[in-house]
């Protein structure tokens, strides 16, 4: 199968070009074996090799298989992870003061987003599943709720999958968004893989980021921007405020091969092993499964445990590492290239721990704190750095985000009350932390 970027920088390296231009190594030293393998592919905007921000190949092909694999317009390499990707996103799909309906468990970036791009919140609060202890899906009739409710919204942000492996159900939740004359963008960073397992789980959406990183054989902050009905001038254009102007051409390489490899046979068998083990893991171990009303990604392994972080420490004693833990999970990113016997090594380590799983005591819901100003007001404060132990009333300047999963606990403009402190304890939070609050 082709691989259009890929091809075109490895013919510019086989000419043994004079390179008078940038990167320094020239293609011909970097100071480690492992990296020298790359040095020949790492160049720069030459016309051999194209220009990411412009309309020109080998980028327009590289990105066009990708469009039709996701069953998009248009696709945007990026080099600054989902991150990039949810800043784009929402600068696409949102006017600079509009009001925006947002998952209250997005990641992060989306909390920094909204105040980059002066956008006024409206929360959708998940549900909570206590028999799970964890947010479930968006659901669909929430959404219209809060769109009738507030009708001059016309951007809507949902992370679906969750770091949990949770999905919810685009489709329906995009046909509401349209319905209300609205555009729905989805934090996708989890679920780059889900397509090379026959699903469509971004189907309706307007805009769509992923992580290829996370869950593909591709290198550190590669992700993908999808986008339906927008010029594609206007993507580039946007997405190139929020990326370098010197984006490795590596990371864009891996990309392209990443998803050449993946289409192949060996590619997707590989896949559907791990999705099976996967399936076998949650059946022996206490876990999150499906059930009615509940979809997951097939490749996430998320146990159920008395104590998160023990059971982590364990893990790791035996040298198998974790992706995160709570006060009542670990989750485990499975993918193509965990071998067999890694998962092997897994499975011995789970069997030995097994009297270490099951229900951790009830965690609360996340409290949704009051909000005193906008985000964007929050973030370039004044402010001063205090305990957190110690911040009872303040405003805060700065996200409380337990990392990973980067979910805000307290968003930029919100106060610290003692529901959110209890909270914040309850779920093992270092209270001696120092947060920023508005001076």
């Amino acid at each position: 199968m082709p691989a259009p970027l890929y091809d075109a920088l490895r013919k510019y390296a086989e000419k043994n070009p004079a390179r008078f231009h940038m990167p320094g190594h020239k293609g011909k030293f970097l100071p480690a074996p492992e990296l020298m393998e790359l040095a020949p592919i790492d160049v720069t905007e030459l016309s051999p090799t194209g220009n990411l921000f412009e309309g020109e190949e080998p980028f327009d092909e590289a990105q066009r298989l990708w469009a039709e694999l996701f069953g998009f317009d248009r696709c945007q390499f990026l080099t600054g992870g989902s991150t990039m990707g949810i800043h784009t996103g929402l600068a696409l799909c949102a006017r600079p003061g509009s009001r925006v309906l947002v998952d209250r468990g997005c990641h992060r970036a989306v909390f920094n987003a909204l105040a980059l791009l002066d956008l006024e919140p409206v929360y959708l609060e998940r549900p909570w599943r206590k028999e799970e202890n964890l947010a479930g899906p968006v659901s669909p009739e929430a959404v219209e709720k809060m769109l009738e409710r507030h009708p001059d919204i016309k951007t809507v942000c949902i992370t679906s999958p969750t770091y949990a492996g949770v999905l919810s159900n685009i489709g329906a939740i995009s046909r509401i968004v349209h319905a209300h004359g609205g555009k729905l963008f989805v934090d996708g960073a989890h679920g780059a893989h889900l397509p090379f397992l026959g699903l469509d789980p971004f189907c309706g959406a307007d805009v769509v980021a992923v992580s290829a990183h996370k869950t593909l054989p591709a290198m550190g902050q590669s992700a993908l921007l999808f986008a339906n009905g927008m010029d594609p001038d206007l993507v580039r254009r946007t997405a190139a405020i929020f990326g370098t102007s010197s984006p490795s051409y590596p990371m864009m390489a891996s990309l392209d091969l990443a998803r050449d490899w993946l289409l192949g046979e060996e590619g997707w068998y590989e896949y559907r092993r791990t999705a099976c083990r996967v399936h076998e893991f949650r059946l022996g171990f206490p876990s999150l499964k499906e059930s009615p009303g509940l979809s997951l990604d097939p490749c996430r392994l998320t146990l159920k445990v008395k104590d998160g972080p023990a059971f982590a420490k364990e893990l790791e004693a035996r040298g198998i590492y974790p992706e995160m833990e709570d006060g009542g999970h670990v989750v485990f990113i499975c993918t193509a290239q965990d071998s067999d016997g890694d998962l092997y090594r897994l499975e011995e380590a789970l069997v030995e721990l097994r009297d270490m799983m099951g229900d951790c005591p009830p965690i609360p819901a996340p409290p949704i704190p009051e909000r005193v100003c906008s985000p964007r007001a929050a973030l370039f404060a004044p402010s001063r750095v205090w305990p957190l132990e110690d911040c009872e009333g303040e405003v805060a300047a700065c996200q409380i985000a337990p990392y990973p999963p980067g979910v805000p606990v307290v968003a930029p403009g919100e106060r610290i009350s003692k529901k959110e402190l209890a909270y914040l304890r309850e779920i093992g939070y270092n209270m001696l932390s120092e947060v920023r609050i508005i001076s």
